[in-house]
């Protein structure tokens, strides 16, 4: 009898050398580089348990072996859930640490850039086709103005509902960050006034050199009671904000009735012209010390400014005639079409 117990001892304990050789193997195969010998992008999706990302991760050669991948993670996961989502693999990444990966949940960072001066229409458009983002719109959509153009970060499948609501959140901040801090006796009676504004400062200039000066020439205007003949205003009459205008503007749209037509109307038009950024909205709210009430291109794209309207005539003029020598110009030939080989 004790011969036996002896010899039941001694397979007992050979029984647990094997398994914890093979738990060795196992722990080392687990933490080894993987056979993936590229970096690889992979969205794994809600739903499919530890098992169906195994799998996933298998096919795509990101690890070796599904069921050594189910066995780590039940042993060394410490019970924390491997997350879905996108996930950018190195090259040679071990097993251990693609679930140390997921269980942090370290997906890829994508970014949505959101350029200042779209309409509504536009950025609607613009989050409905970014392909990463799921779901639809939220309904009734933004009005015109309340989304602020940034760089916004999200993952893969963040819903499209959800960025028009950081971009309204975002605009509906900065705007009252920069009314608290506006410069005093400005000719603006709210924040809504300034957003106006400065929607008209947006699309007049893209140069942030020019945003104050460009305000100051609208708010100098305003005080006097003069009309501020913007022609971005009357594009947008034309457009209703849907769609960019795509050629230059006629009398006759000079001439069109309407609210938003700043040539026939005077003071604000009754709603913002388009989304304004950071940059424009300071610029309202600290106007360049100007006593400018005009400006016209200058051909380089920027503006020269006028305190006078002779002065400004003359800067008409200059334009004009630098408008016609650009138009008399030859279009440049291709070095084949002119006998150059």
């Amino acid at each position: 009898m004790q011969r036996w117990l002896i010899r039941l001892g001694l397979a007992a304990a050979a029984l647990a050398l094997l398994a914890g050789g093979a738990a060795l193997l196992g722990y080392r195969e687990f933490v080894a580089p993987c056979p993936l010998t590229g970096a690889a992008t992979i969205v794994l999706a809600r739903g499919h348990g530890v098992e169906g990302v195994a799998e996933a991760l298998e096919t795509a050669a990101v690890i070796r072996d599904a069921r050594l991948f189910r066995a780590g993670v039940a042993l060394f996961g410490g019970r924390r859930p491997l997350k879905a989502g996108e996930y950018a693999f190195p090259a040679g990444i071990s097993a251990a640490d693609v679930m140390r990966l997921m269980q942090e949940g370290r997906t890829v960072v994508r970014h949505l850039t959101v350029p200042e001066g779209l309409t509504t229409a536009q950025v609607l458009s613009l989050i409905a086709t970014t392909e990463a983002l799921d779901g639809a719109l939220p309904a009734p959509a933004p009005g015109e103005g309340e989304l602020l153009p940034e760089t916004y970060n999200f993952s893969y499948g963040d819903p499209r509902a959800g960025m028009v609501q950081r971009l309204r959140r975002a605009m509906t901040t900065a705007l009252a960050d920069a009314w608290a801090n506006r410069s005093p006796e400005l000719p603006l009676a709210s924040p809504r006034e300034a957003l106006i504004l400065a929607s008209l400062v947006e699309k007049e200039t893209a140069l942030d050199s020019e945003r104050p000066r460009v305000a100051a020439v609208f708010i100098n205007r305003l005080k006097r009671g003069m009309r501020l003949q913007s022609d971005p205003t009357v594009a947008y009459a034309v457009t209703a904000g849907e769609r960019a205008l795509g050629r230059e503007l006629t009398r006759a749209d000079l001439e069109r009735a309407g609210a938003y037509n700043t040539y026939a109307n005077p003071g604000l038009p009754p709603g913002p012209i388009a989304n304004p950024g950071r940059a424009a909205l300071l610029a309202v709210m600290h106007p360049a010390d100007s006593d400018a009430l005009y400006f016209v291109a200058d051909g380089s794209g920027g503006h020269v400014f006028a305190s006078t309207l002779e002065e400004h005539n003359r800067n008409v003029a200059r334009w004009r005639r630098l408008q016609r020598d650009q138009a008399a110009q030859p279009p440049p030939t291709h070095p084949s079409e002119s006998g150059s080989k």
